[in-house]
Order: C-alpha cells, then sequence, then structure tokens
C-alpha cells in the first residue's frame, strides 16, 4: 500500500478565514496530525486552526512545540490573554514576511506631513466625513475623543443602558459594571482580529499614528475604524438583555463573544481590515519603496500563499 502524498501546509488570506475563537483550560497539541483541544478526561476537540484568523488562549491553557509550530506554518495569530482576554500578555507573529511594507510604514509614520495625512483618512474613516482644516494631530486627537465619548453616549442610549463612562480596574476587571465587561470583552475580539490582519498584511503593530508609544499602538488605530460599526453597538445590546433577563445563563463574555462572531461575519469585516489599512498607508502621499538595487533572489525559491505578510 502506498503513503498518501504529501500535502504542504500553506497559508489561506485573512479574507476566507472565522475570525477568532477563544480557548479555556485544556492542553493543545496536534495529535494524528490534527490540531486538538484536549480536556482533563483526554476528550479531544479539533480545532480549524488554518481556518482561524486567530486564537486566544486564556488561562488555564497548556499548549505543545508542535502545535505552535503548526499554527505558525498555517499564519493563525496565537494571542496569550487574560480572563476574558482583556489583558494581553503575549503573541504570536506569523506575519512580517515583507520589508518593503515595513519600511513603508515606517516612512510614513516619521514623516510629519504623511503622518497627518494617514490621521486625516483615518479620521475620515472613522466618522465618514473629512477631517476639519489646519488641524494638528493633537487637535484632531482631542476633537476626536470628544466625539466618540458623545458615540457612546448615543449608543448606550439607543439600548436603554446608563453609562457613565468607560472605567475598569485592570487588576481586578470583574468590578466594573455590565456595560463595561461587555465593552473590554468585544474590543479584545476586535483587537485581535486586527492585529492578525496587520500581520497578514506585512506591516508592524507598533508602528501607529494617532496612537504612539503602544506595542500594540497601530492595533489601536485600525480597530477604531471598525468600533462602533460593530463591536461597541454589539456590547450594549448584550449589556441589555442582560439588565431586562433576557439572556442565557452563561457569563457576560462569553455572550458577548458570541455576538461578535456574528457581527464579524455580517459585516465581511476580514474582508476589508486588509484593504482598510493599505487605503490608510496610501492618504499619506508617499510612495511605497522599491526593491533594494543591491538585493538578491533566494537561492531557494519559495511559492508563498495567503497574505503578503503570511511567511509562506
Amino acid at each position: 500500500m502506498s503513503e498518501p502524498a504529501f500535502i504542504p501546509l500553506s497559508p489561506i488570506p485573512i479574507k476566507d478565514r472565522s475570525a477568532i475563537l477563544f480557548l479555556q483550560y485544556g492542553q493543545v497539541d496536534v495529535i494524528d496530525g490534527a490540531f486538538v483541544l484536549v480536556d482533563q478526561n483526554g476528550v479531544r476537540v479539533q480545532i480549524p486552526i488554518g481556518g482561524l484568523a486567530c486564537l486566544m488562549l486564556e488561562p488555564g491553557i497548556r499548549i505543545t512545540h508542535a502545535a505552535v509550530a503548526l499554527a505558525a506554518r498555517v499564519g493563525c495569530l496565537l494571542v496569550w490573554v487574560g480572563e476574558a482576554g482583556v489583558r494581553l500578555y503575549a503573541s504570536g507573529q506569523p506575519g512580517g514576511a515583507r520589508a518593503d511594507r515595513l519600511l513603508y510604514q515606517a516612512r510614513c509614520a516619521l514623516d510629519d506631513t504623511a503622518r497627518l495625512n494617514v490621521v486625516r483618512e483615518m479620521f475620515r474613516m472613522r466618522f465618514q466625513e473629512e477631517a476639519p482644516d489646519r488641524r494638528s494631530i493633537d487637535q484632531l486627537r482631542g476633537i476626536e475623543g470628544a466625539r466618540v465619548k458623545r458615540q457612546y453616549q448615543l449608543i448606550a442610549q439607543q439600548h436603554g443602558i446608563s453609562f457613565t463612562g468607560r472605567r475598569y480596574d485592570p487588576k481586578n476587571w470583574t468590578a466594573a459594571d455590565i456595560p463595561n465587561r461587555c465593552l473590554s470583552a468585544s474590543t479584545a475580539c476586535l483587537y485581535g482580529i486586527s492585529e492578525a490582519a496587520i500581520l497578514a498584511a506585512g506591516y508592524a503593530p507598533a508602528i501607529g499614528f494617532l496612537h504612539r508609544g503602544k506595542p500594540q499602538s497601530f492595533v489601536y488605530d485600525v480597530a477604531d475604524v471598525f468600533k462602533f460599526e460593530t463591536v461597541v453597538p454589539v456590547a450594549f445590546q448584550t449589556a441589555a438583555k442582560i439588565a431586562k433577563g433576557r439572556s442565557d445563563d452563561s457569563t457576560p463574555e462569553r455572550q458577548v463573544r458570541i455576538a461578535c462572531r456574528d457581527v464579524f461575519r455580517r459585516t465581511n469585516i476580514l474582508e476589508r481590515l486588509i484593504p482598510t489599512i493599505n487605503d490608510m498607508l496610501a492618504a499619506s502621499g508617499l510612495d511605497a519603496p522599491e526593491d533594494a538595487p543591491e538585493g538578491q533572489e533566494p537561492a531557494l525559491p519559495v511559492e508563498t500563499f495567503g497574505d503578503d505578510g503570511h511567511r509562506g
């Protein structure tokens, strides 16, 4: 009996994947070639790792070297998070295979005029109108902050929720009220798929434009464009159901995650993320850098698949 043909594993584009999956309690491993979660009773649940944009690993998860290697091979971002995904501890990097994209992003961020152009484009995308003329980045940040605060209030009112602002204790996030817990859980989902898209496109999560100085600065920039279209309404809608006693017995965080999964699918956000990122940077007015003239082709060319930033 002949051996079956070997089929090399390659990433598929982000737009063709499911968004996000959270795992809690168990060991993640590769058994019989499958990516699985094994519980304390030895029961296996197979995870379609190649079809996910992001896998969030909560406390109580152990993961083997083989599982991490397989996730990297197929281009799924692994993120180690705190309970409910609120705190980020570490993340893998299934992208970053395009130095030209990184150089382009850095050049846009370092040029004052280009950076302002990108921030203005982000403002236009977020509010569906042009940013005011002759405003600095700090001034636009202030205008945006005031409008965002008002948007939170309006969406909360639409769902009959009393909301006094974003307030939570990172050391004791369960002490927050239900609306804030729902908002924290929903934005964690959005940050996860945003970072996965940034890496898949070949860019760096840390090189932001409006946000600066954080490991996920560009993640926050990108996520803010989609936040009030997707996860903020979902968070307040879930909080309203809980307040009215119309929810199930699961935690607010689990209910929010399921709702986020549905809204991500409904809004086609995975198809839109990378084109949106490219449009943001194109607004800088700078041309993408060309290949270095001294560059050489690899000795052993490798056929690549997936998005530009995937390692192939």
